[in-house]
């Protein structure tokens, strides 16, 4: 992954640096610390401009967090609601959890998508709610890219910084986007578990 990445970036420049960090998002196991850290340094070496490394990655952060938004505003919240009851066990949610849930990201939807980008492993997965509670696309793509620009930043001024040793930046960062995605799988195996059906 680390030779496929750097290798894709020295040759495409600011539109690889767009298109790694979309598909990032739709596919969270390509890893945006290995993707911007490498680009800041790039810029460092002065092969790229940092603000243009920026700009893209953040594009591409929000283009890819687009599909999970509009797909969740399209199926719907009683479309899901209803799947929910028929596979309880399975999503380990019901109907009642998702009204719930949404409430819950209607009180506080803005600040739960703009601290959602910043966190490994749910800067996809908080796209889902947004779309399905109708947060408007304006306040949807404000926040995203508020968050998606520090979380950008962060990364591209680490490797920009490091220089030659920007791969250590995802050497460290890594392994707790792996922790955060170990406790949560570990969280829905014990909610598979543990789900007792609804009485009628």
């Amino acid at each position: 992954m680390f030779e496929f990445i750097t290798e894709f970036l020295q040759t495409s420049g600011y539109l690889g640096v767009f298109v790694l960090m979309a598909v990032e998002n739709i596919f969270p196991p390509i890893p945006s610390e290995l993707i911007m850290p490498f680009a800041g340094f790039v810029a460092a070496r002065g092969d790229l401009n940092v603000v243009g490394v920026l700009a893209a990655g953040t594009a591409g952060s929000i283009a890819g967090a687009l599909p999970w938004y509009y797909g969740a505003r399209v199926y719907g919240k009683e479309r899901l609601k209803k799947f929910a009851d028929r596979h309880a066990r399975w999503m380990t949610v019901t109907s009642e959890d998702i009204d719930k849930a949404i409430a819950a990201f209607d009180r506080h939807g803005r600040s739960v998508v703009l601290f959602g980008r910043l966190i490994p492993a749910i800067r996809t997965l908080i796209s889902v709610p947004a779309g399905l509670a109708c947060m408007s696309l304006g306040q949807f793509l404000l926040y995203s890219s508020i968050g998606s620009l520090a979380w950008t930043g962060v990364l591209t001024g680490a490797g920009y910084l490091l220089e030659s040793n920007y791969e250590q930046v995802g050497k460290y960062i890594d392994p707790i986007s792996k922790g955060i995605f170990g406790i949560l799988l570990a969280w829905y195996l014990y909610r598979v578990v543990t789900h007792r059906p609804a009485k009628a």
